[in-house]
């Protein structure tokens, strides 16, 4: 299949198929004598892996491991889970400051008159 058949058959767009390939998360594919890529079902397998992997906010490099692992039917579930509780940790610390950036915005929120004044806390804070 051509890469807009394996984009559809994978949910991964056309151009983030030749991104992975230029970032090494896939291999380089076969081509025809005119120079299209051919994409098997293994490849569209690997596309629906990364496109999972994406959808849970995992690296390229992240990824790149857990490909490997995925296709290294002799691993070690301990690398996988080490890999994803790695990212969970990542993932605790982009909510607690994320939580701290809603907490702070609502508490200048609540101090801001919002009304014909021009003195405003929020502006204040951008501002220091």
């Amino acid at each position: 299949m051509n890469i807009g058949e394996a984009a559809r058959a994978s949910g991964v767009t056309a151009k983030m198929i030749r991104y992975y390939e230029s970032v090494g998360l896939l291999n380089p594919v076969g081509r025809t004598s005119s120079g299209y890529r051919v994409y098997g079902a293994q490849e569209v397998h690997a596309l629906r892996f990364v496109r999972q992997a994406r959808r849970l906010g995992f690296l390229v490099e992240d990824i790149r491991q857990l490909l490997a692992l995925w296709q290294d039917r002799s691993r070690a579930s301990a690398e996988v889970k080490s890999i994803a509780l790695e990212h969970v940790a990542e993932l605790d610390r982009r909510i607690a400051e994320l939580t701290d950036m809603r907490d702070t915005l609502a508490h200048l929120a609540r101090h801001c008159h919002g009304d014909e004044r021009p003195d405003c806390p929020i502006l204040d804070k951008l501002a220091q």
